[in-house]
Order: structure tokens, then sequence, then C-alpha cells
């Protein structure tokens, strides 16, 4: 991450996702002093000095040298926040992970179509996390770099070609967290009901999620394939497996995922409207 190295990079915001990026771009060798974090709250700004970034609740002054500035705000803040930076932003690269906020919106409310969305997911928190990424044509391949840079610090990082598929990202890994989280409580709890104790249903479910996930990142087989290989006929997988399948799981799965997407874009509507 050659190139970003050499950024001085803005925060607006300093939240968790703020924060994990932050750490992991200090730990691939960005200089501490070469980050800028302003946020209203004194003590996310004393959490943050520990780190030895500067901080300050003074947005223009905090963007003021800044290449980068990424916004991770509150999407229902964000008008308030970005009204006054309005026409700042010559030669600044601007990256928001604010939900919702369509390039659109923001760059009415800043003057400025440099704009990369992003929409990342919480296991960033761990430098494991999956974000997808769109720019229209105002960011350039050096651009499009510079914003893979600053996120590969914390997971890996996919572009998608329209704006629109920024709603399926969320459904799918903005969200999904949680979707696995509810899998392991149903496991965890299936384990103490079939009388295991808390901790050990605990540490199998999470060490299975893990080593699963693990399998299907490094083989050549397909998710389906791997599945296919540990159901033995008639044996206990195919059990449990049937269960799902009657129950229609991957059906309801889809529909969720759906139903995600469809509120993605509605958020994305109310914020829309809500700027003006």
């Amino acid at each position: 991450m050659s190139a970003a190295l050499n950024c001085n990079i803005c925060f607006i915001g300093g939240g968790n996702m703020a924060q994990a990026l932050i750490g992991g771009l200090i730990s691939r060798g960005l200089p501490a002093t070469r980050i800028t974090v302003s946020d209203p709250v004194e003590e996310v700004r004393l959490l943050l000095e520990e780190k030895d970034v500067q901080v300050t609740d003074d947005n223009i002054a905090a963007i003021r040298d800044a290449d980068i500035v990424l916004f991770a705000v509150k999407p229902q803040v964000l008008a308030s926040v970005l009204k006054p930076l309005k026409g700042l932003f010559d030669g600044k690269l601007v990256m928001s992970i604010v939900a919702g906020a369509e390039i659109v919106t923001i760059a009415n409310l800043l003057d400025t179509d440099r704009i990369v969305r992003v929409m990342p997911n919480t296991p960033a928190l761990v430098q494991t996390g999956a974000h997808g990424l769109y720019a229209n044509d105002a960011v350039d391949s050096k651009d499009r770099e510079l914003a893979s840079q600053v996120l590969a610090a914390t997971g890996l990082t996919l572009w998608v070609n329209t704006e629109a598929q920024i709603d399926a990202v969320t459904a799918v890994s903005g969200s999904g967290p949680a979707y696995f989280f509810y899998m392991m409580e149903s496991m965890i709890r299936a384990g103490k009901n079939l009388g295991l104790d808390e901790k050990v249903a605990t540490a199998l479910t999470l060490q299975t999620a893990l080593g699963a996930a693990q399998m299907a990142i490094t083989s050549a087989n397909t998710p389906a394939e791997l599945r296919k290989n540990v159901t033995s006929p008639n044996g206990t997988t195919q059990a449990a497996l049937e269960v799902f399948d009657r129950a229609q799981i991957s059906q309801n799965i889809q529909a969720a995922l759906a139903a995600a997407q469809k509120r993605s874009q509605e958020l994305a509507q109310e914020l829309s409207e809500s700027s003006k």
C-alpha cells in the first residue's frame, strides 16, 4: 500500500469502524501522524489519542491538509456534518462508509464528484472484513487503488459495477455477520438441549464455524461440493439437512436477503430526501 502510505488521511467520525480502519492502516505502516480524526465526543478523541493520531472536534480544520477524507458518521447526521464542508474538497478523495448515503447525495452536499462509496462489515474490527466498493467515472484508476489500499488494511475489497449493487452487498456481507451469529446462537442452544455444557457447545460451534469458513476459503471446491463431501448417505448430516430442506431454509435465506436489499434501497431513498 505504498501510495496510501504517502497520504494524509482524515476520518470524520471516530466510531468502531473508523477505529478498525485506523488500527489496520497503522499496522500496515501508515504513520499515525498522517491520520487526523474529527469527532464531537471527548471520550472518543481521548481513546484515539492513545493511538498517537491527531484529534479534533473541528471538521473544517481536520480536512484542511487531507488527501483522503473518509466519512464514518451516522446517516441521520450526514447532512448537518457535510453541508458546512461544501466546496472544500478540491484535490481530495472522498470515501464514505455511511449506510444508505448514495454518491449523488454526498456529491450535492459537498460539491465534488470524486467519491468512493463503501459498504464494510463489522469483522473489519478483527481485520477480516469484507468491503464492497463503488465509484463513478469521476474517480480514476489511481483513486480506486488508493481506496482499495485503505480498506485492504482490514479485509477483503471487492468493486461492484453499479451503485445499485451496493444494496446487494449490504444484504450479503453488510448484514451477513448477523446471519452467521444467528446460526451460531441456534447451534449453541441446540447443543445445550442435547445435553452439552454451554461452554462446550459454544466452543464446538465457534470452532466449527471458523473451520468451515477456512475450508471454504482455501478449498478448490465450492461450498455446495464441500457440503456434499461431508454428507454420507443415510448418515447424521443427511438427517439434519433433510430437516433444513423440509423447512425450506434455503428459500427463506434467499427471501431474507431480498428483504435486506429492499430495506437498503428504502433507507437510501429516505436519506436522499432528508438531505435536501
